[in-house]
């Protein structure tokens, strides 16, 4: 929730000793704030733009059913009709409001309210009309009217804040007469027999009697008032209160992705609240009175609550106060992660000096430019503070509460006391989860704790505040780092979980149980496993996010991680048909919604999985978190272990990896920051590295065209495609040998060599990958021969002996050039066993092959040899 603060000075020291409705008086009082709000009846348009009311349906008075847009009859109507919202909308009939409507006064005698929407009289008038009609059916209603007698009223109803006046001399307007007869007549008030000829025809006040007049009294305090249409009735409250829910709706009118509130549901708490006799929605939301809200409110008043209570903590703060208080509000500082508060909690930390320590350091934080998207950064250092100012609390002179006192034996000992309860799995000193356990020490917490205590300790050492509070620099030395993150890799699903996961009752399953509402968690499953996707890029795609381009189906999405928007995929025909049906229920729950279309303008700003909270225009997605949860919760039912659904992404790329792709097309598809990325995702093995990075093979020196590839000629430099075009698995046909490969399946097989491994001079002899910096040294060696031979003729001689190896390598450098290996295989020293098992050593030309590639180009010079 959001506010204008221009009247408060933000400069201010303290902002909790002024007086709380001076302040949100002077707010509601500023130019900034909706002047509609400032009554204590504060009357709501029927098609206000936040809090509409109204039923859809043209000039239909009722009110709508709760989160929908027409009333409730529509509604009921709407579901057996068979229309879409829209077209019903067009044609249902409207209808006339049946309660909580102010017909106004008599048109007899002012005082009393009239009793009916046709006749616009009193209860007593009508009866007397409609007798004289009886009587006299010619008369007319104005000769009537003339000789009619006025009645005295019985002033306002006796309820609190009831905007009608009464008709009954008990005092009690006629919609809480019934209630009260309902009621059981609590005190027993009545009038006396025929009061009307007894008393007020003398001039005579009717005196009312009462069994207890107390209850009486007690019952008309406790009622509720008459609700009526498009009016939030705040009178009766307490000032403050009235002031909170005013700034309260003015402030919700102002957020993009907000709740649906609802006129009933307010004039609800504000009912509820004038029954409790609350003074302060703030006090109530942040004391332990705020523990009988869940007795006293129903979820969607509780809601409005804590949301109103949110926004008036930054009102009632100022950034000192929370220090002082031990909280920190990011929105203070103009921030706000997603899907959390803007309350962030800090009394956790039991001393003061390293509670404001943690502040200040949060404080900076929030006021980079470099301030995280997440939250995962203050969870951590708050952690880390936590951790240490527990240990302090039992460990350190007067509890740590003085750090002055502090030395760097005192850090040691932190340290290992945190490592001995990782080493042994014991509980966390300060910190606890959420179903009130004590948190187990990690190795992953331990170096949280680790990093982060360092790293908000140096920051006030950096900027002097540890000095302000007499923190020793040694104590500050001592505290170790917790070094670098054990990477945990994922492994791609098994073949028993990938099928369990694709069957299609456990599919049924996911729908049935976890989405209800069929907001669509099959599909964005069915969607990473498809395009192994990360699961944030599927949940955030767009409403028009796939389409046909030369009749191919296309995915175009945002990969935020490596900063690649708005990138396209082929994806599967089923997979493009899933997706197409479900932008088709997007949109008709846009319609459904807003009881139309989503104009051109509107539709680009769609996505496809619509969240079902918070979300007013239709722009907001189903978050990570939700999914996350629902599929860890469908996985443990299946009992298939702990998997994740990131692991699909790992599956993807193993199976393109089996199916013949080349690291550099992986890494393109699924959209890695490097190679060396995606052979993490791709987990390769020894066998997968035979299988399909042994691809790249030019012939040898020894061929008739040396550095040929060993399908087609190539351009100059070779492009990325077409060099992945040309790849060929020659693994399981070769053996290693000096500089590269033999293919001659006789010595493969194992047999002696019948050339006496002439192998520069053989056809059958492959270069790799791997081979070039090998080959590069040759080549510089018969380069510094020439240059040392004693005539011109023996140089050239040299020359033309080289010039196929020539041709060879620089049809080797091309190839790899063109996949973008050529830097690689430039850093690798010699051959080792382990080599084997890298990339660029499996990626060899036939070098005849590559000879060609170079002949393809305008002459060149060889150089020396």
């Amino acid at each position: 929730m959001t506010v204008e603060l221009q009247l408060v000075d933000p400069g201010a020291p303290s902002r909790i000793g002024r007086d709380r409705l001076e302040l949100l008086t002077a707010l509601i009082d500023g130019p900034g704030f909706d002047p509609a709000y400032r009554p204590d009846h504060i009357v709501i348009a029927p098609d206000h733009a936040v809090y509409a009311w109204q039923c859809s349906v043209d000039q239909c008075d009722r009110i709508r059913r709760w989160g929908q847009l027409i009333c409730s009859t529509h509604y009921y109507e709407w579901k057996s009709s068979g229309l879409g919202r829209a077209k019903f909308i067009q044609t249902a009939r409207p209808l006339q409001p049946r309660t909580g409507v102010d017909l106004g006064s008599c048109r007899i005698c002012a005082d009393l309210p009239a009793h009916t929407v046709t006749t616009r009289l009193c209860k007593y008038h009508g009866e007397r009309w409609r007798r004289y009609q009886r009587a006299h059916p010619e008369a007319g209603f104005e000769e009537w009217k003339a000789d009619a007698t006025t009645f005295a009223g019985f002033g306002p109803c006796r309820i609190n804040a009831c905007p009608y006046n009464a008709a009954f001399p008990i005092g009690l307007c006629e919609p809480h007469q019934d209630r009260y007869y309902r009621a059981g007549r609590p005190g027993g008030a009545a009038a006396p027999t025929a009061w009307r000829r007894g008393f007020e025809q003398r001039g005579e006040p009717v005196a009312i009697s009462y069994e207890d007049e107390a209850a009486f009294l007690r019952w008309c305090s406790d009622e509720d008032p008459i609700s009526k249409p498009g009016v939030i009735n705040l009178a009766g409250l307490y000032p403050l209160l009235k002031a909170e829910i005013k700034w309260g709706l003015n402030g919700h009118a102002q957020v993009k992705h907000r709740a649906n509130w609802e006129v009933g549901t307010v004039q609800r708490l504000a009912n509820r609240c004038r029954r409790l006799k609350l003074t302060s929605l703030a006090d109530f939301a942040s004391t332990r009175e705020g523990g009988r809200s869940r007795k006293d409110f129903d979820s969607f008043t509780r809601a409005l609550i804590l949301e109103i209570a949110d926004g008036l903590r930054r009102i009632y703060y100022s950034p000192q106060d929370t220090k002082d208080t031990g909280f920190i509000e990011t929105e203070h500082f103009g921030r706000r992660f997603p899907n959390t508060q803007s309350h962030f909690d800090l009394a956790g930390v039991p001393q003061r000096w390293l509670r404001d320590l943690l502040w200040e350091h949060l404080a900076r934080v929030l006021r980079s430019a470099q301030c995280p998207r997440s939250r995962g950064p203050f969870d951590s250092a708050r952690r880390a503070i936590i951790e240490l100012g527990a240990f302090l609390e039992i460990d350190a002179p007067q509890g740590g509460h003085e750090p002055a006192l502090l030395r760097s034996e005192h850090a040691e000992r932190f340290a290992a006391d945190l490592l001995n309860r990782e080493r042994h799995g014991l509980p966390s000193l300060g910190l606890v989860r959420g179903n009130g356990e004590p948190s187990i020490v990690t190795f992953g917490t331990r170096r949280v704790t680790f990093n982060h205590a360092r790293k908000v300790m140096f920051e006030a050492l950096s900027c002097g505040e540890s000095d302000k509070v007499g923190l020793s620099r040694s104590f500050i030395v001592a505290l170790p780092s917790g070094g670098k993150d054990r990477k945990v890799a994922r492994n791609p699903f098994t073949d028993d979980v990938a099928r369990a996961l694709a069957d299609e009752d456990n599919l049924q399953l996911l729908a049935g149980d976890w989405d209800p509402n069929d907001r669509g968690l099959r599909d964005i499953w069915e969607t990473i496993v498809a395009t192994g996707r990360r699961c944030s890029e599927v949940v955030k795609l767009s409403l028009d996010c796939i389409g046909r381009y030369r009749g191919l189906p296309m995915l175009w999405h945002d990969q935020t991680k490596v900063g690649n928007y708005n990138a396209g995929i082929r994806i599967p025909e089923f997979l493009y048909d899933r997706l197409e049906d479900r932008r088709a229920k997007t949109l008709v729950v846009f319609e459904d919604r807003f009881g139309r279309p989503p104009s051109a303008e509107e539709r680009k700003s769609l996505v496809l999985f619509p969240n079902a909270v918070r979300n007013p225009d239709g722009t907001k997605s189903i978050s990570y978190g939700h999914f996350s949860r629902c599929f860890k919760e469908w996985v443990d039912r299946l009992d298939l272990g702990g998997h994740v659904i990131h692991q699909a992404r790992h599956t993807l790329a193993t199976k393109l990896l089996a199916a013949g792709a080349s690291l550099a097309h992986i890494k393109r598809y699924l959209g890695q920051v490097s190679e060396r990325m995606a052979e993490h995702y791709v987990k390769v093995s020894h066998s997968d590295l035979d299988d399909i990075l042994n691809t790249v093979w030019v012939a040898g020196p020894g061929a008739a065209n040396p550095g040929e590839q060993l399908a087609g000629s190539g351009t100059t430099p070779l492009t990325r495609h077409e060099a992945m075009a040309l790849a060929l698995d020659l693994s399981r046909r070769s053996t290693p040998t000096e500089g590269g490969f033999c293919i001659y399946q006789p010595v493969v097989n194992g047999d002696a060599c019948p050339w006496n491994r002439d192998c520069t001079n053989c056809e059958k002899f492959v270069l790799s990958g791997g081979d070039l910096l090998y080959w590069r040294r040759k080549q510089e060696q018969w380069r510094s021969l020439a240059e040392r031979a004693p005539t011109d003729e023996m140089a050239d001689w040299l020359h033309q002996v080289f010039e196929p190896t020539a041709r060879a390598i620089e049809g080797l450098e091309k190839a790899l050039a063109g996949l973008g290996l050529l830097d690689q295989a430039l850093t690798l020293d010699l051959r080792r066993p382990q080599d084997y098992y890298q990339r660029i050593w499996s990626l060899t030309f036939r070098a005849d092959d590559l000879a060609a590639v170079a002949q393809d180009d305008e002459p060149h010079e060889t150089g020396a040899p």
